[in-house]
């Protein structure tokens, strides 16, 4: 067939006729010409778009070069699915042209029929020909057979979907004296930075992104992003602090999930989720938060003068799809954003790739590091679970999440003297008087009301309140709870509606992993979640004194707490953040790779919420949520980055990650190793050492992070020789993701190999480093410790780097012992001026 290509016409005549059953589906076809980012040249009429790699230039999107390309791109995806199928066939919902060059295609289930399909050479570049191939290898995915590659498309991926994975943090990471004021304050903190959100959506109205009690806010000329109107209101949604609105459905549409009554087609957050991670990173300063008639303390954002860029890309109930993601970030990148804020993950590990580093959502974020932006993502929230991580990629700063020193506590005190402990966040019941405890089940209207489960307290009509009046009720925690049907809200107004006192939720069942958290009601309540304890209470109502006889309790002050209890033994490891080690394929085999990166706070986070957001049962209808996630623990990186980015406009997304990473600490307010929250073998949780695969480098410490002294800096080329050397993935692969062949050798690799960036070891190895100082002439010691399976040398000993100078230097590890299991150290350079860089050690213990 090449033979005919070269005579410079090609007549291909194709009959296909294959019926298609099923239901349609979406998928994400990626091409081989090269996207803007990475476009060199070599077509003719179009001259390149890239730029060098690693450089300060950043291209100009708004230039007739990127324009023009661009729309060739696009105009090329119109044109081959216009050939492959016929018309009302399909629906093209993206064309992705920035990042990676694709589209994203929904496939009716009709018969697709293609007969005399003639291509001209025009159309297809020599080693392009073959793209009528592609016809069948959509099928053959289409009916669940293995996918073919055909020259001149990459790859046909099924769409998959992705999930959604604060008053007093600014205060715990020292922002408010040790960051704030070296930026000129909070009023300048993040001045000019723009924050990509790609998430639910925003509420645009609320006090964590108003205007009027702050400076005016000036144009930002690097940022090209548009505002979307609101089709309610006939505004737009920015106001000079909000620079950028838009959404992304399509994929959503097509797949019969979106329900525009609920998800809004627009900007606005529909779900809460949105409009929390963007407040936390960049909310205004000294916001009150007011919830239940009371007042929470007030809150502020990571760096509040940054600005907030809107990709709403989630939904309330299905979450989200990887296509309207792609185009979101891809659209986010395109726009000038500095950061992107990702707190949002997979499902599970891709199991259409070979590898979880090589996927459309992965490349994509790649070529966004490319272009110089920092990507920040969400670690997951499956733990204390081992390979639970779920951003796997040494370009992305995977986040895992902290508790930090606050804890919402009260305790129930039983007319015998008995004191339960438990949890809430609610006002005290009055002085010292005992009141009368009465369970749901025991004061029903009557017995046909027992189909409304009536022990959750969440029908105050199906409960007799002349029982409840003047009470306290007992009611309790079952599954509903967990799923959302069921909330504390509710129960504190059941107890409101029936004139109750107050209202004790006793958990009586608990699975593995069930996560409990203080909801601010307005009732006095409290929420008793040891089980053991919970059946304390039932049983002192129903079997000591049997059913006809009402016990008598005392709810002290000590129950309506609203203010936490601050602890020295913090952070800690969050029991959900999602843990290492990282993973490398869906085998789920053990990647040369640390993950997570890095530990914030995650955990009962205060931070603005959208009064129509639904995500949160307790708090629909309020303008503040209290909810806990990695998802929360990524907008404090992406905020303390804009910081750092503020004070290093020209720093590379690989030198900021690096500044976060290498000043953090492993110690928590008592001068402790870290701990994490785990399993004790059943229900009940304990604190154990934790370990990198827990926090991965440590928990962040901005003002460190401001003034890192050394960084270890890394480029595109080197995430290519990270790829290239890494076992086990196809170098053709690799080429059909990022345009690039894999040229490198062992030798020829300088910081790019994965045992350089967790150091992980087999036998005796030796990896090398390359530092760069970014502070003023200093002398560093170099000095290391390890585990006793492995031991560690470094070399030199130490090194003296003036401002702007680079050196390397390198780590022996010998394994002394057959162990199996991995040990744990660190390298440390400390320098002459204060400056201390620590990097984590990961190594198995094999001879």
């Amino acid at each position: 067939m090449r033979n005919i290509v070269s005579t410079g016409s090609l007549m291909v005549l194709v009959l296909f006729s294959v019926l298609l059953f099923g239901k349609a589906e979406i998928y994400i076809v990626t091409l081989e010409s090269e996207p803007v980012v990475s476009y060199k040249g070599g077509i003719e009429g179009f001259e390149a778009t890239a730029v060098e790699p690693d450089s300060d230039e950043k291209i100009d999107v708004t230039s007739e070069l990127v324009l023009s390309y661009a729309h060739h791109l696009e105009k090329r995806h119109d044109m081959l699915l216009a050939m492959l199928f016929e018309e009302g066939t399909y629906k093209k919902l993206y064309s992705y042209r920035h990042l990676i060059n694709g589209f994203a295609v929904h496939i009716s289930p009709e018969q697709v029929t293609i007969i005399a399909l003639t291509l001209p050479f025009s159309f297809l570049q020599a080693d392009q020909f073959q793209i009528l191939l592609l016809v069948q290898d959509i099928i053959d995915l289409l009916l669940g057979k293995t996918l073919g590659r055909a020259p001149g498309v990459k790859s046909v991926e099924r769409d998959w979907k992705v999930r959604k994975l604060t008053t007093h943090t600014p205060q715990f990471l020292g922002l408010p004296t040790g960051v704030w004021p070296t930026g000129g304050g909070f009023d300048r903190a993040g001045e000019d930075i723009v924050i990509g959100f790609v998430d639910s959506g925003i509420y645009p109205h609320h006090p964590s992104f108003a205007t009027h009690n702050t400076d005016p806010y000036g144009p930002v000329p690097k940022y090209r992003g548009k505002c979307e109107v609101d089709p309610d209101t006939k505004r737009d949604f920015c106001n000079g602090k909000i620079v950028g609105a838009q959404h992304f459905a399509e994929a959503a549409k097509a797949a019969g999930a979106f329900n525009p009554d609920i998800d809004f087609d627009s900007p606005l957050d529909g779900d809460g989720h949105g409009s929390h991670t963007a407040a936390i990173a960049a909310g205004n300063n000294g916001v009150p938060v007011r919830l239940c008639g009371f007042e929470f303390g007030k809150a502020s954002g990571m760096a509040p003068r940054a600005r907030i860029a809107v990709y709403k890309a989630l939904y309330r109930i299905f979450g989200g799809f990887v296509a309207d993601v792609v185009a979101a970030i891809d659209q986010a990148v395109h726009d000038g954003v500095d950061i992107l804020n990702l707190s949002v993950g997979p499902n599970s590990p891709p199991a259409t790739t070979k590898t979880t580093f090589l996927n459309p959502f992965d490349a994509t974020l790649l070529s966004a590091v490319k272009a110089g932006v920092f990507v920040v993502q969400a670690a997951g929230n499956g733990g204390p679970f081992p390979k639970t991580v779920l951003s796997y990629s040494p370009w992305i700063a995977s986040v895992a999440a902290a508790v930090d020193d606050r804890r919402y506590k009260n305790h129930l005190t039983l007319g015998n003297g008995n004191i339960l402990a438990g949890i809430g966040l609610s006002p005290a019941t009055h002085g010292n008087k005992t009141f009368t405890l009465v369970a749901a089940n025991d004061v029903l209207l009557d017995s046909s009301v027992a189909k409304y489960s009536p022990s959750d307290c969440q029908r105050p009509e199906v409960l007799n309140k002349n029982l409840v009046e003047g009470n306290i009720l007992l009611c309790g925690y079952s599954f509903n709870f967990v799923v959302g049907t069921a909330s504390i809200k509710r129960v504190s107004d059941t107890a409101k509606a029936l004139g109750a006192v107050g209202f004790v939720l006793a958990v009586e069942n608990a699975s593995p992993g069930t996560k409990f958290d203080p909801v601010p009601v307005s009732t006095p309540g409290i929420l008793i979640t040891d089980v053991s304890k919970s059946m304390t209470t039932t049983m002192s109502l129903h079997q000591e004194i049997g059913l006809d006889e009402l016990k008598a309790l005392r709810l002290w002050e000590a129950l309506g707490s609203l203010k936490p209890i601050l602890h020295k033994s913090a952070p800690q490891v969050a029991l959900f953040s999602a843990r290492g080690p990282n993973i490398k394929d869906y085998s789920f085999r053990d990647a040369d790779l640390l993950k997570p990166d890095i530990l914030a706070p995650g955990s009962l986070i205060w931070a603005a919420w959208a009064p129509n957001g639904t995500d949160e049962p307790n708090y629909v209808g309020e303008g503040f949520a209290m909810i806990s996630g990695t998802s929360m623990a990524t907008p404090h990186i992406a905020g303390i980055a804009a910081l750092v980015k503020q004070k290093n406009p020209h720093w590379s997304p690989a030198a900021i990650k690096s500044a976060l990473m290498t000043t953090s600490t492993i110690l928590d307010r008592a001068e402790r190793p870290l701990q994490a929250q785990q399993y004790s073998g059943s229900e009940t949780m304990s604190l154990v050492p934790a370990t990198p695969f827990d926090y991965g480098s440590g928990h962040v410490n901005p003002r460190a992070a401001l003034d890192p002294g050394l960084i270890f800096d890394a480029g595109y080329e080197d995430y290519l020789g990270f790829l290239c050397t890494t076992p086990g993935i196809d170098a053709l692969e690799i080429r059909n993701y990022t345009h690039t062949p894999c040229n490198y050798t062992w030798s020829s690799i300088k910081s790019q190999h994965p045992l350089n960036h967790d150091l992980t070891s087999c036998g005796t190895q030796t990896v090398t480093r390359t530092v760069t100082n970014v502070a003023e002439e200093e002398t560093y010691t170099i000095t290391a410790r390890m585990a006793p399976a492995v031991a560690i040398e470094t070399s030199p000993p130490a090194m003296t780097l003036k401002h702007g100078m680079s050196r390397k230097f390198s780590v022996t590890l010998t394994a002394r012992s057959v162990t199996g299991t991995y040990s744990f150290g660190e390298v440390l350079l400390k320098g002459s001026r204060g400056h201390k860089v620590r990097i984590p050690v990961v190594a198995m213990g094999y001879k």
